[in-house]
């Protein structure tokens, strides 16, 4: 990364963590062993797999198992393959928030061809769902319900323990995006499967995994040799695998040092922006994600006007779709307060300097624009 560039878009990715580069190095250049191979090179590899699995469900609830995949996205999909089990019980509904990623909203939708009946439900003007009439949602013919703890746009917390316990309250599933609170938010331990992702928390991109609570058994979507629990089939590598693993450790280490951290760039970046409007619950949210608008303003122009600081206008995954943003649409937003909305993402490695520098470069801009 260029040295004069500010890197705040740790929604879309963070950098790769030194202690999961070390990590992952030997797995890369001399124990280059297949994990499925009997021989002692593959037994090597296949320990540090399992060491890894270990380091990377001690961030998640107790009684399940972590199954490594390729993405969170692959993850969600192939959680979403426990609801057909549920359909022979004449379950045929799914339940997804309209403020989802599109890994979920969109997986979800692909049901509708396999006779479901999905709803998108809606949350408030402050991101948050109402439990009240998301209960009256919620009955006899609903197979799952998925809801993202922490919201990847606009960084809101959704209160996931009572929206399982309203699933489970009718017999359904409860899968739960936890790629951005991963090792940041406590993760409520009575979801049913829970997506994650390395890359979101200073490991390598590539892998994902998906928590599944025992007793829920997923048809493969990925079919071949069944190497990963006999459900996911793939060689897998150990070196991701390591990577993940050694980012898991960290973010145990360093959960209080890095929430304190955050909170201090949050503040310091509050002040600065202290112009803008917060989209989004300002309490109810993980600070981490400062998602913000002026009135007039035209985003598209501020991102090629500043070339110093790396930030979003939402999510990367859907950055290039033209289609404005359908999290902040849920909100209630009109088209021209979208189009006036940033993204801004703190991470471990940012320095109060580069909040500083950032916010003057941003509000620069801005001051220009709507001049």
């Amino acid at each position: 990364m260029a040295k004069d560039l500010i890197y705040l878009d740790n929604q879309a990715t963070t950098p790769l963590a030194p202690e999961v580069f070390d990590a992952m190095v030997p797995w890369l250049r001399d124990n280059f062993g297949n994990p499925h191979s009997a021989h002692v090179m593959g037994r090597k590899a296949a320990a540090v797999v399992e060491v890894a699995r270990e380091q990377v469900a001690s961030l998640l609830p107790k009684g399940g198992s972590v199954l490594f995949t390729g993405s969170a996205t692959e993850a969600i999909n192939l959680g979403f393959g426990a609801v057909q089990a549920m359909k022979a019980q004449g379950r045929n509904k799914i339940i997804v928030l309209d403020s989802e990623h599109a890994a979920v909203r969109d997986t979800a939708l692909s049901h509708e061809a396999h006779g479901f009946i999905v709803e998108r439900h809606p949350v408030g003007s402050d991101g948050i769902v109402s439990l009240e009439q998301l209960s009256m949602s919620i009955d006899d013919k609903t197979a799952l319900v998925a809801a993202m703890l922490v919201n990847n746009e606009i960084g809101v917390i959704q209160p996931v323990e009572a929206i399982a316990e309203l699933a489970h309250a009718k017999g359904a599933l409860m899968l739960c995006d936890v790629v951005q609170g991963y090792g940041r938010v406590d993760i409520p331990d009575n979801i049913d499967m829970a997506a994650i992702s390395a890359h979101k928390i200073y490991g390598p991109k590539g892998i994902g995994a998906l928590w599944i609570r025992d007793g829920i058994d997923p048809p493969p979507i990925i079919h071949g040799g069944g190497q990963e629990q006999g459900i996911r089939s793939g060689t897998l590598s150990p070196a991701l695998c390591a990577g993940f693993g050694q980012a898991a450790v960290l973010g145990l280490e360093c959960h209080d040092s890095d929430a304190a951290h955050i909170q201090t760039l949050a503040d310091r970046a509050l002040n600065y922006f202290a112009d803008w409007t917060i989209n989004g619950s300002t309490d109810q949210r993980y600070m981490g994600n400062l998602n913000i608008r002026r009135d007039g303003l035209d985003v598209a122009r501020l991102m090629s006007d500043v070339r110093g600081v790396a930030f979003s206008a939402g999510s990367a995954c859907a950055s290039g779709s033209g289609r404005p943003s359908h999290v902040l649409g849920a909100l209630g937003l009109e088209p021209t307060e979208i189009k006036s909305s940033i993204r801004l993402g703190f991470g471990r490695y940012n320095s109060l300097d580069d909040i500083e520098r950032a916010s003057q470069i941003i509000n620069t801009a801005v001051e220009v624009q709507l001049a």
